[in-house]
């Protein structure tokens, strides 16, 4: 019987990764001693391993699949496929950024100011090509964490490190000279894989849903019951991905009105459809928005 091997990240994205897939539909249980995880399809088998490793097992096929960060796949140079773009991490649902920060009172302000000086990051390979490309000369060294630290301490002159805020790095007394990519979670593929049939077609599967619970992390249903009479300037109101569903109540001239719409507006949304005749009003969150 065929499987498909999924490589499950280990570290930071691994709550927030088995809280989606749990959410589209797969149950994976995991332990601190165990490296294969169990899941509930019979056509998967699972593996654990670091976001940093992720693209080189996935490139050799050792896994069919995997995820991981955008980042580690150029940090890695691999050659694999990129199924989808999956904006989520441990904090929020943006973009990480890597960026270069140095001391708040530190000279430097470009990329050529650090000329011949000492960079300390964890995305050593992916640094030393941008300074390359740039025409810079610098000393990139590897950090094993505490990166923030060392460049306070005067161990390096700068840093290149992720954030999604930069609320740490402010804390730290350090500043941003520049912004050198942004990276997100990355659904990706082996070649081999990919090229067979039933392989992608489930990876393909996978995909949909995950994509598809994420897009429903940001909208809620609005259902609700509304005066015929009123019915023009409640729908006024509602966008949707198509339009409304609209049912007539039984023996009734009102009117059952349903729809989807983003989470940043309900607040201010339902006060305004009160205002303009609906009632009953329920707000209902979504698994799956395909």
């Amino acid at each position: 019987m065929k499987q498909l091997v999924l490589g499950i990240p280990k570290g930071s994205l691994q709550e927030s990764t088995l809280r989606l897939f749990r959410q589209s539909g797969w149950r994976i249980s995991l332990s601190d001693r165990n490296y294969f995880p169990e899941i509930n399809d019979a056509d998967i088998s699972c593996s654990i391993c670091r976001a940093q490793e992720m693209s080189r097992y996935v490139e050799s096929g050792t896994f069919d699949v995997g995820l991981t960060g955008r980042d580690w796949i150029m940090e890695n140079d691999s050659d694999v496929i990129v199924v989808a773009d999956l904006i989520y991490s441990k904090v929020s649902q943006r973009p990480a950024r890597w960026v270069l920060a140095v001391p708040l009172d530190s000279p430097v302000h470009d990329l050529k100011d650090l000329q011949g000086k000492k960079i300390a990051t964890e995305l050593v390979n992916f640094t030393r090509r941008y300074f390359s490309a740039a025409g810079v000369d610098v000393n990139v060294e590897f950090s094993w964490g505490a990166t923030e630290a060392k460049v306070i301490a005067g161990l390096c002159d700068a840093i290149v490190e992720v954030t999604e805020t930069g609320a740490t790095m402010r804390a730290n007394g350090l500043r941003i000279a520049k912004e050198l990519m942004q990276s997100n979670t990355q659904l990706i593929a082996n070649k081999k894989a990919w090229e067979d049939p039933w392989k992608r077609e489930k990876i393909e599967h996978i995909s949909m849903l995950l994509q598809s619970a994420l897009r429903a992390e940001e909208l809620v249903g609005l259902k609700m019951n509304v005066p015929e009479e009123h019915l023009n300037a409640v729908i006024e109101l509602l966008p949707s991905l198509n339009a409304p569903t609209i049912a007539h109540l039984y023996q009734s001239d009102w009117l059952s009105v349903e729809t989807v719409v983003s989470k940043n507006i309900v607040r201010e949304l339902i006060p305004q459809l009160i205002k303009r005749g609906a009632q009953g009003i329920i707000e209902y969150s979504l698994n799956k928005v395909i």
